[in-house]
């Protein structure tokens, strides 16, 4: 059962769900994993917004508190990160990770899962995100909305999807790329998968037809670097 904050005090051990990120896509996450938990967490539990922006008090209708008065409760704590930043996500994945906390992963009821795959801890499935089948999934992988990741595609870990990404067969995405709003990734084989590489970047709206090399930004239909 999930408890308001006003409904716990007093309680005994319960467990407290932190939502890490109080902006945007927290937002849109939270009651995506509030209806989770109420169907399958029968415990004493809260959720709540973990957020080093402590004088934002209270989210819609959930409270804030900073990660220090997180790791500082008595209750089983789980978390969930919703920054897109990797660089700030794998920090407090591994911070929490160390104090004790355990990450849980957070799935829309309408999103599909098919046959064969391997998702990651800390996983994020949208509304309407779709993994169809023998994927290999990371962890703290973010699929917003209408995202797919199709057959045989291979995802690193704290890779980002924005709303909309079509990642077609056969794509290997590394660690922590971040793939635009609307891109899609043309589709590979085993043998020869399209790879976007390690902290690659492909913008809004892009057609991905061959590989992009690590750390690099690429727009466009076709996709190309970015010039500065």
């Amino acid at each position: 059962m999930l408890l308001s904050y006003n409904g716990l005090e007093g309680s005994m051990q319960m467990r407290l769900y932190g939502i890490v990120g109080a902006g945007g896509f927290g937002r849109e996450v939270m009651p995506v994993a509030e209806e989770m938990l109420a169907a399958t967490d029968n415990a004493e539990a809260e959720i709540v917004f973990v957020d080093e922006n402590r004088e934002l008090g209270s989210v819609n209708g959930h409270r804030v508190i900073s990660p220090a008065e997180f790791l500082a409760s008595d209750a089983d704590k789980y978390f969930n990160i919703t920054i897109a930043e990797y660089a700030i996500r794998e920090r407090f994945a591994r911070e929490l990770a160390a104090s004790k906390a355990s990450p849980f992963s957070i799935t829309a009821r309408n999103s599909v899962r098919m046959h064969g795959n391997v998702i990651g801890e800390g996983a994020i499935l949208c509304a309407y995100t779709t993994i169809t089948s023998n994927a290999k999934i990371g962890k703290y992988f973010h699929a917003n909305i209408y995202s797919y990741v199709a057959h045989d595609c291979v995802i690193g870990d704290f890779v980002t999807f924005a709303p909309d990404v079509h990642c077609n067969g056969g794509v290997m995405v590394e660690d922590y790329a971040y793939i635009g709003t609307g891109a899609i990734l043309k589709q590979g084989t085993r043998e020869k998968p399209i790879v976007i590489g390690r902290g690659a970047v492909v913008g809004m709206g892009a057609v991905v037809t061959k590989s992009v090399a690590p750390f690099t930004t690429v727009i466009g239909n076709p996709a190309a670097p970015l010039r500065k």
